[in-house]
């Protein structure tokens, strides 16, 4: 912990500063420690996931998203599975970080700043089928850390070689000075009730699955992490995709699924008695756990407060209550009355939630990143640019 500086006392008309004054500034370092120590200049990102921080590994490795994707911020299709930017591009950003190249591309990629090993559709355990038979990614949790433990000496090899690439490899110690980002878990339960498990069942599964979580945690703290940022899960029973496919399930008061929310926060709470575990498992780690949870649910539960509308309806889709299809999605091309319908998006994208049905806007992101880097939704409370800095119970 790093004490803040105070003016020098020339500047009081006594030369000696009187002992309650002394005491008044340590008691505000004490009960408010965030303006005692100093901002984390974090050099680079690695990110862990799924979707919700895919920069484009699925889109180069398996799926590519088409147009409409992209339109709002890139104008094209631009790995990500939204109309523009995502939480992790605004905390790139955040750092004045170049976004962050997926390690999946080969192509004018820069890992000079961080990686993302996230793919979208990807789980923590392994999924039960893969694209294109299946509908999960085969670049699971495991497999992005095998990724990120392979590209680490790798990258300072050719770091080393002093060759053209050189200069588009992390500096080695970034590796420890990095902050290292995770959102992941949500396909884990979409793969049980798509599978026909009961809410009990895929609620009996949460344990194994934040179990696999945290041993990776502890993999990736092996090889020299330190400072981690955990989001939990969000409230999958508010996305088109669950309540279209599953019509039955009771809904809350703004219109969500019920039962599938309760699951995800449970999911939730198994994670951050985890994340309590790790602290204590890994000493010098400074691990952030964000309710990224709760300011989704804030979204459709007060959408007019924030400026959005129709918090329940896809943006990019076709048919229904919803404007969503399990037939045909955002991009597509459907058949109707014998004319050939594409599948766009919406009006004006900015106003909305939900993009595509799974995926949100970038004005949900972005609001979403400013509400989670002011520390408000973290345990500890500290804001984004302090996540270097242990919990103060630890300290």
């Amino acid at each position: 912990m790093f004490l803040m500086e105070f003016p020098s006392t020339t500047k009081f008309h006594k030369p000696h500063v009187s002992s309650l004054v002394i005491l008044s500034l340590a008691t505000i370092i004490l009960i408010n420690p965030v303006f005692a120590i100093k901002d984390c200049n974090f050099p680079a990102i690695f990110n862990f996931g799924d979707s919700n921080s895919d920069t484009g590994g699925l889109a180069v490795s398996l799926l590519a998203p088409t147009p409409p994707y992209g339109e709002t911020y890139f104008h094209r299709p631009a790995g990500r599975f939204c109309d523009g930017r995502l939480i992790i591009d605004f905390m790139a950003q955040k750092f004045g970080l170049p976004y962050l190249s997926a390690y999946l591309d080969s192509l004018g990629t820069n890992f000079s700043h961080g990686a993302n090993f996230a793919t979208s559709a990807s789980t923590i355990r392994p999924p039960p089928s893969i694209i294109p038979q299946g509908g999960f990614s085969p670049f699971y949790l495991d497999v992005q850390y095998t990724q990120f433990r392979d590209f680490k000496p790798r990258t300072q090899f050719i770091r080393h070689q002093a060759a053209i690439f050189a200069n588009l490899m992390p500096k080695e110690e970034y590796f420890h000075e990095a902050l290292y980002t995770f959102d992941i878990g949500q396909n884990d339960l979409g793969a049980g009730f798509f599978g026909n498990l009961t809410v009990q069942q895929v609620n009996a599964s949460v344990p194994d699955i934040v179990n696999s979580f945290s041993s990776n945690v502890k993999n990736i703290y092996n090889l020299g992490a330190r400072s981690f940022w955990i989001h939990n899960t969000g409230p999958i029973g508010c996305l088109p995709y669950i309540f279209t496919n599953f019509p039955s399930a009771e809904k809350d008061e703004y219109g969500c699924a019920k039962p599938y929310n309760e699951v995800a926060q449970y999911f939730n709470h198994k994670l951050k008695e985890a994340v309590v575990q790790l602290r204590k498992d890994l000493p010098l780690a400074a691990i952030t756990y964000v309710d990224i949870y709760s300011v989704k649910y804030s979204l459709f539960s007060n959408p007019k407060k924030y400026g959005f509308e129709h918090p329940l309806v896809a943006c990019c889709g076709y048919g229904g209550e919803y404007n969503y299809s399990s037939i045909v999605g955002c991009g597509g091309t459907i058949e109707v009355n014998g004319t050939k319908v594409f599948v766009g998006s919406c009006e004006r994208p900015s106003s909305r939630i939900n993009w595509d049905g799974i995926h949100y806007t970038e004005a949900a992101n972005k609001f979403i990143f400013n509400q989670i880097s002011t520390g408000t939704f973290s345990d500890p409370p500290l804001p984004l640019n302090l996540a270097c800095h242990k919990n103060s119970k630890d300290m």
